[in-house]
């Protein structure tokens, strides 16, 4: 990619802000919506299957890249699909292990859908690249923290709004046979922001256009990450 950096030295954690100021100069794309992702390993060390040795200087790299998901999708909403959770037991650690998360979502891709959400034991757990938040019974539900899933940082933030705007949410897993019968299912994440699932296996979700839940949220969201970037969006 055009202009990116790897920084060795971790602890000038201060030059982070002008190196990302530089890549999205250096990629062209500091008009319109983009997306910096930040990567930091244990550092470069023998191949041992064990840690480094102490002192091993960690690495973190950056790269820029212009955000893909289209804002139609965002605001008309899209497909899922249902993909078995072939992952490890420790989905709460951001790793680049990601094998499970590409086959559900190449799964997705191949049935011409967005998404896959992963289920375990008939519960439903989270997105390939996403957590998942479904309306059943007139209450937004959404899978507790666990080991078995991706603690988001979009997530922490629909979970505020959802407190700000005092819509009933309950932290609780919703089983496939809710899930299929969902008023509202809508998917979130840091390239995602608020996305309404309409259609899941084929079969229209709801009315099978984004309901008043998601769009309630995804307004809410849109304000907050705009103002906080300082433009009108």
């Amino acid at each position: 990619m055009a202009g990116s950096f790897t920084i060795i030295d971790a602890g000038r954690v201060a030059e982070l802000k002008g190196v990302c100021e530089r890549l999205v100069q250096k990629n062209g794309i500091a008009e319109g919506e983009a997306f910096l992702y930040l990567e930091v390993t244990r550092g470069a060390a023998p191949r041992t299957h064990h840690f480094p040795p102490a002192g091993t200087p960690p690495t973190v790299f950056v790269s820029a890249t212009r955000l893909v998901v289209p804002r139609a999708l965002r605001e008309q909403g899209g497909k899922a699909i249902t993909y078995p959770d072939l992952r490890w037991a420790r989905c709460d650690w951001k790793t680049v292990n990601l094998l499970g998360n590409v086959l559900g979502r190449q799964a997705a891709s191949e049935a011409g859908a967005y998404e896959a959400i992963l289920h375990r034991d008939g519960l439903v757990i989270e997105g390939a690249a996403t957590n998942v938040f479904a309306v059943v019974g007139g209450v937004l539900r959404t899978h507790p923290l666990a080991h078995c899933m991706l603690p988001g940082i979009t997530r922490k933030v629909i979970m505020e709004l959802v407190a700000e705007l005092r819509i009933a949410v309950r932290e609780e897993a919703v089983t496939l046979a809710e899930l299929a019968g969902a008023e509202e299912v809508f998917v979130c994440g840091s390239t995602t922001d608020v996305t309404p699932i309409v259609t899941l296996d084929g079969v229209a979700v709801g009315a099978g256009k984004p309901g008043p839940v998601t769009v309630r949220l995804r307004e809410a969201f849109e304000a907050r990450l705009y103002q906080a970037a300082g433009t009108a969006g």
